[in-house]
């Protein structure tokens, strides 16, 4: 955690993290306690690990809930126990997501199933886990939501070009929130690049090695490298809405 973040930085505030089990997630949630908030884990499959990274956070009152982005009923459920259990939601983090890589000249493999499978799990699930939490987030005055987008957004390199796709569209629904929910609810995205982690199936070592030798700043960003810019929207940041901050060591240059 950043030196300028002090532990009681966001004391009495709670921080729903939907894919709060993922690489990125679980980073964001470790430093957001860290920061003094409470966190609500979303996670959609793996019950012990989620709930293991909730115990191991420091302070109190975590917790681990289930929740399928895919399923608006899913998020409605999550929501209404995440209230429940803590009373109050201020940041919300949108880090849940899947892709499969597809080469982009193989038009026929991008299939219609694998195009609306990473539709509504990068861009439709974030609609509408923001529907169903903006009023909670509202309600405070203060409300912070953050998107994990990608610099393939704006590059058109991706896994596939419907994941490009979809993260341009999450950029815009940034833009859009950020308008539409001011000045109750603050809107952000943060952009990595290559990030080291499992999230894109099938990218093996050799894969990296050659990402970090095109990234000008020679290493891939890190879970911890995005969730410490996920911190700073709720920590410094605190006149910045509608826009995203890129994090890829320069990769998209």
């Amino acid at each position: 955690m950043s030196e300028n973040v002090q532990f009681d930085t966001l004391k009495g505030q709670v921080a729903i993290v939907v894919g709060g089990s993922g690489g990125i997630g679980s980073e964001t949630c470790r430093l957001l306690a860290q920061a003094g908030a409470t966190v609500v884990i979303g996670y959609r499959s793996g019950e012990a690990r989620a709930r293991e990274i909730a115990e191991a956070l420091p302070g109190s009152g975590h917790i681990a809930l289930r929740v399928s982005i895919e399923d608006t009923s899913s998020i409605q459920t999550f929501c209404a126990a995440a209230l429940s259990a803590c009373g109050r939601a201020d940041i919300l983090v949108n880090a849940a997501g899947v892709t499969k890589p597809v080469p982009h000249a193989d038009l026929d493999a991008l299939t219609d199933e694998i195009i609306d499978q990473v539709f509504v799990s990068n861009w439709r699930g974030v609609f509408a886990t923001v529907r169903t939490f903006a009023p909670a987030l509202a309600a405070n005055g203060h409300g912070l939501i953050v998107n994990v987008s990608s610099i393939a957004a704006f590059t058109g390199i991706g896994s596939n070009i419907a994941y490009c796709g979809a993260k341009a569209g999450l950029d815009i629904m940034t833009n859009s929130l950020g308008r539409a929910l001011a000045p109750a609810v603050r809107v952000m995205a943060v952009s990595p690049g290559v990030v080291d982690t499992e999230f894109v199936p099938g990218r093996g070592q050799e894969f990296k090695d050659r990402a970090a030798a095109a990234t000008p700043l020679k290493r891939l960003t890190t879970p911890t490298d995005v969730a410490e810019a996920i911190l700073a929207c709720a920590t410094h940041l605190k006149f910045s809405t509608g826009t995203s901050i890129v994090v890829d060591g320069g990769r998209h240059l």
